[in-house]
């Protein structure tokens, strides 16, 4: 599996990463089994966040298999905080140091290697982030910032604001980037990869964790244009363009000989800059359907193909 860098980690990234929102330790023999078949074919990374699963399931569950495994320094954390709640939006430094502190706990380790802000709040400026974030690495506890769900633009003015303090920005960006695109946001406050937030990470080089990667299952064929009882898919996912993209996927796929759902993964690992491919898996199977897709090349002729068809 391919790996890519990102800047203030001492390890490298694997392109595929674990999705862990679903874990727990009610399911740990799961996890565990899912984990160990990550390590050994070559993933490092997995993703959770502090408000994944209920008091800190996710965590946990992650922080017992490290435990067990005496795996840490062979496994990439990427965790996020600072969700907001039902008391309001929490991008602030108590909420910030609050949430660090328990995910290291939970996850029993005395640092992070990635910790991104799991959302955004626009009306606090970007100054009060990075100091308080900087105090955290300055302290060891983070060894690398991001965001989910933010805008470029936020992230270009943290890190300019970082560079004029001589103090570390965020080295890497979270948000949705999939062939299916969405028709308008799924959530309030939630933020997709457009045209104008790729040609800034291909102008910069920032990496880009893709969370969604196959649009909500969009892409795995889960859904068609029958199919409309699934309001938020519906919503955010249901246009001609889209099931173009699916079927011009399903026809390359075919001609590769290899499922779609594949294909439509390594898109996501084939655009004009860092990316890496946050995805989920519930079997063993989805786990390797999941992993071959690092093995499957795409030209940027075919990336352009499947996105806008024939130009």
């Amino acid at each position: 599996m391919k790996h890519i860098s990102i800047e203030g980690s001492s390890k490298t990234v694997s392109q595929l990463i674990m999705g862990g929102d679903h874990f727990s330790e009610s399911k740990y023999d799961l996890v565990s089994s899912l984990l160990d078949t990550f390590l050994a074919n070559g993933g490092n990374t997995v993703d959770t966040a502090h408000q994944y699963g209920e008091d800190g399931a996710s965590e946990k569950a992650i922080g017992r298999w490290m435990k067990e495994r005496g795996n840490r320094e062979q496994v990439v954390i990427l965790t996020k905080g600072a969700h907001h709640d039902e008391t309001g939006r929490r991008v602030n430094p108590q909420a910030i140091t609050h949430d660090i502190t328990e995910s290291l706990k939970r996850l029993q380790t005395d640092y992070l290697d990635m910790w991104a802000l799991h959302r955004d709040d626009p009306n606090v400026p970007v100054e009060v982030v990075i100091d308080v974030l900087n105090e955290h690495m300055n302290a060891g506890r983070i060894r690398a910032i991001g965001a989910s769900n933010w805008s470029y633009e936020r992230i270009q003015a943290a890190n300019e604001y970082a560079r004029s303090q001589g103090m570390k920005g965020f080295t890497f960006s979270s948000t949705n980037l999939s062939l299916a695109k969405m028709i308008v946001p799924r959530w309030e406050g939630c933020v997709a990869a457009d045209e104008a937030t790729c040609a800034w990470h291909a102008k910069t080089g920032l990496p880009l964790l893709s969370w969604s990667s196959l649009g909500g299952g969009f892409m795995a064929g889960r859904f068609s244009p029958e199919q409309r009882d699934n309001e938020e898919m519906v919503r955010t996912y249901y246009s001609e363009a889209n099931w173009q993209r699916l079927e011009r996927t399903k026809e390359l796929a075919a001609q590769k000989g290899i499922p779609f759902v594949q294909l439509a993964l390594a898109y996501v690992l084939h655009q004009p800059f860092p990316t890496c491919a946050l995805v989920a898996a519930y079997s063993a199977q989805e786990l390797h359907n999941n992993l071959a897709a690092t093995d499957t090349t795409l030209s940027p002729e075919e990336v352009r193909w499947l996105e806008y068809g024939e130009q």
